[in-house]
């Protein structure tokens, strides 16, 4: 690949473009760092001028804008639409479009080296910038127009592939809800509580009357090991998942196992943490696998042992309702901290099914759930094939 190697500011323009009085210009739409999704270049949300802001940098589309603050959340965007936006944005264009293409500077700007040049030139402890003079100073191999062209030509294959699938995973998602909240209507639970008497529903029961929640052991952390079995504590309940990352992972002996056999965790298993349950992701329950064995279950997660009253998969796909998240919501306490407790949870109300019934929920559950975690895999695939591209292509 022939290339030369040359400065960001040399090639890059910083634009100037401000309106002091963007809703008597007609400006309709702003942008703030908010707006940007970190490793996403399309403005996906913005904010409205009438609603009032103080945001006078004028950008147009075509132009790309870079969160300057906090440099190492990734933010860049490329605009579609016209608007002003964030101080904390850089607003910057291509020079001259024979030398640089526009359609590769947004690519550079979502290079690790572009991002490591920005974060190492940042200044400020609690609020970090980079400025403009540090990031024109950036240098990079630039190749020829041809080689440019067909370097954006695979990225932006690539990319709609990443985008295609993306959009493929919301629409099942979105499926999956409707179909839980089809079956678990929130409008249930909520009017049997405001008033029993005057209820006339489908049945509820407690959801302690068909399972009972386990809480973990106590486990003493002065025994904790540097390997042997995993222990499942709050921080290792993800969204639909479990997370064993080496700082949040703690270990007990194996010999010792047979102490504690009544918290020995088994495929299939349905967990709950009940320290700050619900974050910023979704709320945090999970489906125990293989390859998280073995392991064992600690204080504050519980989890579910059933009867034969209920089905595990149809259990599952309720604890996926906006009704038992609501339910929970409610009874949640503390504000540092905030927990449910075993009680809570028991009782929240379940609308009573047949067995027939419940299968047949957990049947299109169960497959509506498949198919988006294999879009999942998919989509993760092809953003790593996207970055790794982006490694090889833009350097």
């Amino acid at each position: 690949m022939t290339a030369r190697r040359v400065k960001f500011g040399d090639v890059v323009r910083l634009s100037k473009a401000r309106s002091q009085d963007p809703l008597a210009e007609g400006v309709e739409r702003y942008i703030g760092l908010e707006h940007l999704e970190p490793g996403e270049l399309r403005i996906r949300n913005w904010g409205s001028v009438a609603d009032g802001v103080t945001f006078t940098s004028v950008f147009q589309p075509g132009q790309v804008l870079f969160g300057k603050r906090r440099a190492y959340q990734r933010k860049v965007a490329v605009a579609d639409f016209s608007g002003v936006c964030s101080g904390d944005i850089y607003v910057i264009e291509t020079k001259d479009a024979q030398v640089l293409l526009p359609e590769l500077l947004p690519f550079i700007c979502q290079t690790d080296a572009f991002f490591e040049h920005a974060v190492g030139t940042s200044a400020g402890s609690l609020s970090p910038r980079t400025n403009w003079t540090s990031l024109a100073d950036f240098a990079f191999e630039l190749p020829s127009l041809d080689e440019q062209q067909k370097i954006i030509e695979v990225l932006a294959a690539v990319g709609e592939l990443s985008e295609s699938l993306r959009l493929a995973k919301a629409a099942i998602s979105r499926l999956k809800s409707a179909l839980v909240e089809t079956t678990f209507p929130i409008s249930e639970a909520r009017n049997y509580l405001e008033a029993p008497s005057e209820y006339k529903g489908r049945q509820l029961v407690k959801l302690g009357e068909i399972m009972t929640l386990q809480v973990g052991f106590p486990f003493k952390s002065a025994m904790y090991s540097v390997e042997g079995d995993r222990l499942l504590r709050g921080s290792n309940v993800g969204v639909n998942r479990l997370v064993w990352d080496p700082e949040v992972t703690c270990y007990w002996p194996t010999d010792r196992r047979g102490d504690v056999l009544d918290y020995v965790l088994n495929v299939d298993d349905l967990v709950i943490a009940m320290d700050r349950p619900f974050i910023s992701e979704g709320f945090k329950i999970a489906k125990v696998k293989e390859c998280d064995l073995p392991a064992l279950l600690l204080q504050r997660v519980g989890r579910f042992r059933l009867t034969n009253g209920i089905s595990s998969d149809y259990l599952w796909a309720f604890l996926h309702s906006e009704s038992f998240k609501w339910q929970l919501q409610r009874m949640q306490k503390g504000t540092d901290l905030p927990h449910i407790s075993k009680f809570d949870i028991e009782g929240t109300l379940i609308p009573v099914l047949q067995m027939d019934d419940q299968n047949e929920v957990a049947r299109q559950f169960s497959a509506i759930d498949s198919s988006e975690s294999e879009l999942l895999k998919r989509y993760v695939a092809a953003e790593h094939h996207r970055k790794s591209a982006l490694r090889t292509l833009v350097t």
